[in-house]
């Protein structure tokens, strides 16, 4: 079993900006892909970036140019940080992790979601 650890969500101001963490323990032998996604009511859930074991990150189009993803591979941690943040991108962002498991098999596992949201 794999645990994820969400942090970094909350209330930010128009054009602030803020950095989400995505911590995974457990009986991990490595992590493929590792994403981030969010969802607003009435929307489906979007991808906003993700990045693969060797770095090749990509970008959803709503949020390039404004966000980084990267990640501690040594520590199993995924960030976001997001800069001129917009009303739009408000919304309960949630982590993504393709994780190679002790019994060798892949498999996938969603953090809890956190609340962005962005108002003044």
């Amino acid at each position: 079993q794999v645990q994820l650890v969400v942090s970094g969500g909350g209330l930010v101001q128009p054009g602030g900006s803020l950095r989400l963490s995505c911590a995974a323990s457990g009986s991990i032998l490595s992590i493929n892909y590792m994403g981030w996604y969010r969802q607003s009511p009435g929307k489906e859930r979007e991808l906003v970036a993700g990045i693969t074991a060797g770095g090749i990150t990509t970008y959803g189009d709503s949020v390039k140019g404004r966000s980084t993803i990267s990640r501690d591979n040594a520590n199993n941690t995924m960030f976001l940080q997001m800069n001129s943040l917009k009303a739009e991108d408000t919304a309960v962002y949630y982590c993504n992790v393709d994780v190679l498991e002790a019994t060798m098999k892949y498999r996938v596992y969603w953090g809890q979601g956190t609340q962005v949201t962005v108002s003044s």
